[in-house]
């Protein structure tokens, strides 16, 4: 797999920042992949398609500027990668 350009800091359920709990989006042209360490996270699209619920063995794919949040419901971490093109996953 491709290597990410740009890797978040490791958040918690006390420290994953307002602004990934609340809607936003990745730009044009750049993927996201949401790789959960410890515990689970829940993907929430805001297209209306279903909700994704990430684990250590699931990492999720974000498309090139798709509106979505992340919810925690317990204890987790997590983080996210950066690419230009799709990974593979």
């Amino acid at each position: 797999m491709d290597e990410p350009y740009k890797t978040t800091a490791i958040w918690d359920e006390n420290s994953l920042p307002a602004a990934i709990r609340g809607s936003h989006n990745t730009k044009a042209g750049v993927w996201g992949l949401l790789r959960v360490l410890e515990g689970a996270v829940t993907l929430v699209f805001e297209d209306g398609s279903a909700p994704v619920r990430v684990t250590p063995d699931r990492p999720a794919l974000i498309p090139p500027e798709g509106k979505h949040h992340v919810e925690t419901d317990g204890p987790m971490r997590m983080q996210v990668e950066f690419y230009r093109e799709r990974p593979e996953i």
